[in-house]
């Protein structure tokens, strides 16, 4: 049977109390926008460019200086697996990881979780939204929910 003929049914989160993150000087106002339900991105106030994951240095022009606009939200699937097993305790759970191109950050993508939609359903070019999980020790993860085609 090949994976295309498998019906794994609707995409979850994994659960937000399985979650830990770890914050450092450079990636910290990428958190606490989260805290505020606000999706934003590192850009160099230099250049224009966008890096995620953040770094103290622009790879396009060295620039030590950044600024982290709000962005709209929504992007693009473009890449994701699905997933059968829950990696924290091994149980039946379907879940689809994501890689997004985010909207209003050229060259900028994020990884989430995608949910609204049947996991078999998913395609590359598929529109997203945020959607925001609490996760362990007060912090907030952004995920994605798929926008329907209408």
């Amino acid at each position: 049977m090949s994976a295309h003929s498998i019906a794994y049914g609707p995409a979850r989160l994994l659960p937000g109390d399985q979650i830990h993150i770890t914050t450092n000087p450079d990636t910290e106002p990428f958190w606490l926008a989260a805290k505020e339900h606000r999706l934003t991105a590192c850009q160099c106030a230099s250049c224009g460019a966008f890096r995620l994951p953040p770094t103290p240095y622009c790879p396009i022009c060295a620039s030590k200086e950044r600024i982290w606009p709000t962005l709209p939200g929504t992007g693009t699937v473009f890449s994701y697996a699905i997933c059968s097993k829950n990696p924290a305790t091994g149980e039946d759970y379907v879940y689809v990881p994501v890689v997004v191109e985010i909207d209003g950050a050229r060259g900028a993508r994020l990884v989430g979780n995608l949910t609204g939609c049947n996991a078999e359903d998913v395609r590359i070019g598929t529109r997203v939204v945020v959607e925001w999980t609490d996760i362990c020790d007060g912090w907030v993860l952004p995920n994605f929910r798929a926008l329907s085609d209408r």
